[in-house]
């Protein structure tokens, strides 16, 4: 089956009038049998399909050669609506092209325009251009020629006389600027070395004179200080000390020689500043005041220290400290009163077993271990205090706190020591502890010893002593050192704090 084209089997017109192609059976021969397709045959065209897809009238082949007069409604397009229209229509001005998005060449590499190549443009007009210039072909390489020996410069003509001439020329002026300019360095610079220099010393002065206060307080105290020295099995300690009267007796501090006091095996001498070694004995020691006297024997003569007084001292007056720091015997450093009557605690250690609260003299020259013992002189050289502790910095040197016990204090005790080869200190009959807040200041009773002289003045526990023999008392410290300076049996007046209230009393200390 054939779709119609306008024509029949033999060429005759079998279009229907008005061009409308129609579908047209093949007249078969009669008794002829046709093999028929397995598919159905197609339903016949309507007429408004073959008017859109047929081809127009007078139109045979597959193309059309004339404009067609097909007359057949074609689509029409309808107008965008307004909302799509505004939304993607190209904007009021604009050209009918689409335009590049500003941002589309980003990353493109954009060529640089070219110039008018005829050679790459077959549009482009010939012109002429500049003759081609033949290339200068480089000298082929040399190898180098022999060097030139002394022998040739001077005898094988090779290089001309005048030449030779010039060149010794400039040589011999090299070398008078050079032995010019040596002449006048060594005349202008002076020699490092020479033998005709010779050291002068004034000796107008007289060396023998001291030239400092310091200097002429250690002339006269220097020989009668001492450095002690205590030696034990695998222990040894050293201290100072310093000479009391001819008959060799000897003060120094409990710690110095409590190790020999321990251990009577322990080996105790003294060294004079002569570097004489003499043994020395224990006369009588005071834990709770940090105070011993020695005797030495055979010693002729030895200088004895001026014993000053320390009730009159004065804060800034200058004093010089003398004892054997670190074993360092002889040594002397100065400095001025920072404080007097500083309460300081002494605890016992794994060397020493003193147990003492010091009415102490705060000194900053320098006071370190060893110099315990020495005595500190005042600027008339005489002794003031007896040099006992001192606050260590973290690498163990001084830092200018350093506590020394006065003379005055000191007298009485070693006056016992050398009488009885012990001594008596006063006591109440308390033990206390400091107290600080807001309501009270001082040392607060913790108990009361029964039948003591407290018990006896009415003291009862928790009450609060703010005053003692008219000394203020603000620590338990203060308040031990009082009693222990009070004396034996003689009343003394003291003020404590109850509940709120202060009361005022006397007390009589007793004998410990």
């Amino acid at each position: 089956m054939n779709v119609a084209d306008g024509t029949g089997p033999q060429g005759e017109d079998t279009s229907t009038p008005g061009g409308d192609a129609q579908f047209a059976r093949r007249e078969e021969p009669p008794n002829t049998q046709r093999l028929t397709p397995g598919r159905p045959r197609h339903s016949p065209v309507s007429p408004s399909t073959a008017q859109v897809f047929g081809r127009p009238s007078g139109v045979r082949g597959s193309f059309a050669t004339t404009p067609s007069s097909h007359s057949a409604p074609q689509p029409h397009v309808a107008d965008p609506d307004p909302v799509l229209a505004e939304a993607f229509g190209r904007p009021p001005g604009s050209d009918e092209t689409l335009q590049r998005d500003p941002l589309a060449s980003y990353g493109q590499a954009e060529d640089e325009p070219r110039g008018n190549d005829p050679w790459r443009d077959p549009e482009s007009p010939a012109r002429l251009v500049d003759p081609a210039l033949p290339t200068a072909s480089s000298a082929p390489a040399t190898d180098p020629g022999p060097k030139l020996g002394v022998r040739d410069v001077l005898l094988g003509n090779r290089i001309s006389w005048s030449a030779l001439a010039t060149l010794a020329i400039i040589a011999l002026l090299i070398a008078l600027v050079g032995g010019l300019m040596g002449r006048w360095t060594a005349e202008v610079a002076a020699p490092l070395t020479t033998d005709s220099v010779e050291l002068s010393t004034d000796d107008s002065g007289d060396g023998s004179a001291p030239r400092s206060s310091v200097a002429e307080v250690a002339r006269a105290v220097e020989k009668s200080v001492v450095a002690i020295d205590v030696r034990a099995s695998g222990a040894y300690s050293t201290g100072s000390g310093f000479v009391i009267d001819k008959a060799g007796y000897i003060l120094t501090n409990n710690h110095v020689i409590s190790m020999a006091a321990n251990d009577k095996s322990a080996k105790l001498e003294v060294i004079f500043f002569d570097r004489q070694r003499v043994a020395a004995r224990i006369v009588g020691r005071d834990p709770k005041t940090d105070l011993a006297v020695l005797k030495v024997e055979n010693v002729k003569n030895p200088t004895v220290s001026v014993l000053g007084s320390s009730a009159d001292l004065q804060i800034g007056e200058e004093v010089v400290a003398f004892g054997s720091p670190l074993g360092l015997n002889r040594t002397v450093t100065s400095g001025i009163v920072s404080a007097t009557n500083r309460a300081v605690a002494l605890t016992p250690d794994a060397e020493s077993d003193t147990d003492a609260v010091i009415d102490a003299i705060q000194t900053d020259a320098s006071i370190n271990p060893g110099n315990s013992g020495g005595p500190l002189v005042n600027a008339d050289a005489k002794v003031v205090g007896i040099n006992t502790a001192g606050r260590l910095g973290a690498g163990g040197g001084s830092i200018g706190l350093g506590f020394a016990i006065p003379i005055d204090e000191a007298k009485p005790i070693v006056e016992a020591l050398i009488r009885d080869g012990k001594v008596n200190h006063a006591q109440i009959g308390i033990n206390v502890s400091s107290v600080r807040n807001e309501r009270v200041l001082g040392a607060q009773v913790r108990n009361v010893v029964s039948g003591g002289p407290a018990e006896r003045a009415g003291v009862r526990e928790n009450d609060v002593v703010t005053s003692f023999n008219g000394r203020p008392i603000e620590s338990a410290d203060e308040l031990n050192v009082a009693v222990r300076t009070a004396k034996i049996g003689e009343e003394v007046p003291f003020q404590y704090w109850r509940d709120g209230r202060t009361f005022n009393g006397t007390i009589t200390p007793q004998s410990d």
